[in-house]
This record gives C-alpha cells, sequence and structure tokens, in this order.
C-alpha cells in the first residue's frame, strides 16, 4: 500500500485502465478516478465503451469515479462526481446532493471561478514539471504555499507528480490530495 504523508485522497486522471494500472492503482489508499482525456472534455463528449470499462473497475473495487466536464452524463452514468477543466470554468452546473465537484485551477482567477461553481476540491497545477507545461510554468512548492495562502476549499497538488518526486509535497502547507496522471502508466 501506498501511504505517501497525510493525503487524505488520490486522484488519478485517465480514459484507459489496463492489468498493470489496475493492478497499480489498487496499492492505493482512497484512490478516486477520474475519467479524462482532454480531446473529449473540449467537446464535452466521451467514449462510452471506455469509461464503461472504467467504470466496471472502480464499482468492483468500491473506488469513486468523477466525469469530466459534462453534467448531464455526471447523472446518466451514476459517475460520484464532476470534474470541471480551466477551460470550462464559465459554465454554471447546478449543485447536487451527495456529488462532489473538482476543479481545476492554474492561478488564483481560475480558483475565483471554481469557488463560484461551489468545487468541494480545487487542484493547483502543474506543481512539478511535465511535458505539457514549460519550465516556467510550474510552480514548485513554495508558489503552491503562496498561491494556496488563504483559499477556503480543500486543495490538491497536480502536475508532474510521480514516485520519485512525491516526498517533495512534505514540504507544502496545506494540501489535502494528491492528483497524477502518468504516476501508474508508467
Amino acid at each position: 500500500m501506498y501511504t505517501y504523508h497525510k493525503y487524505n485522497k488520490y486522484f488519478f486522471l485517465t480514459d484507459t485502465i489496463n492489468d498493470k494500472i489496475e493492478k497499480k492503482s489498487l496499492k492505493f489508499i482512497n484512490l478516486n478516478i477520474i475519467y479524462y482525456n482532454e480531446e473529449e472534455a473540449k467537446k464535452k463528449n466521451i467514449d462510452i465503451i471506455k469509461y464503461n470499462k472504467i467504470y466496471s473497475f472502480c464499482k468492483k473495487n468500491q473506488i469513486p469515479i468523477y466525469i469530466t466536464n459534462n453534467f448531464k452524463l455526471l447523472l446518466k452514468l451514476k459517475a460520484d462526481g464532476i470534474f470541471i477543466t480551466s477551460k470550462n470554468i464559465c459554465t454554471r452546473y447546478p449543485k447536487i446532493k451527495n456529488k462532489i465537484f473538482i476543479g481545476l485551477a492554474h492561478n488564483q482567477l481560475e480558483y475565483y471561478f471554481m469557488q463560484q461553481q461551489k468545487c468541494d476540491i480545487v487542484m493547483l497545477s502543474p506543481i512539478f514539471f511535465n511535458q505539457k507545461y514549460s519550465i516556467n510554468k510550474i510552480l514548485l512548492p513554495l508558489k503552491f504555499n503562496l498561491i494556496t495562502l488563504n483559499w477556503k476549499t480543500k486543495i490538491c497538488a497536480l502536475g508532474g507528480i510521480n514516485s520519485l518526486n512525491v516526498n517533495k509535497l512534505n514540504t507544502l502547507k496545506r494540501v489535502d490530495g494528491v492528483a497524477f496522471i502518468s504516476w501508474l502508466k508508467k
């Protein structure tokens, strides 16, 4: 079992699942899976076959599953909540009892919009270097701490987190969860 630091939740963003990922994911305590495909998220459309495979794995192993940017599918596909990307900050979703809203922010302004969405958890990205963001855009723990100093919601670190740098998150003042994309895929 992976039990790093004090994190209440681990979030794995993926649009695929296989035997290797299943085996690795079952080692995490409090793992949540977010069905996330960047292209599908932009179109607000998902591959139902891929989603159903992940959904079956999650339900069999009692892992919460979240859908990205699609409120109608949140209800139809019986997901546990919705993941709102920073590109979808202007859409207003009505709050539903027993559904978790997770927001993605890259800065203070996007956090403000996620707060207006009444998100239960806000992920701040990118904390470490990864393929998607240049070295100039990464936050590192010091800047992450400064940005989240007065945030009132639960905070999750996202971006470039893997087994080699996860212990660097111990320097974060306030973090309730860790989110990753490539950690389980490697």
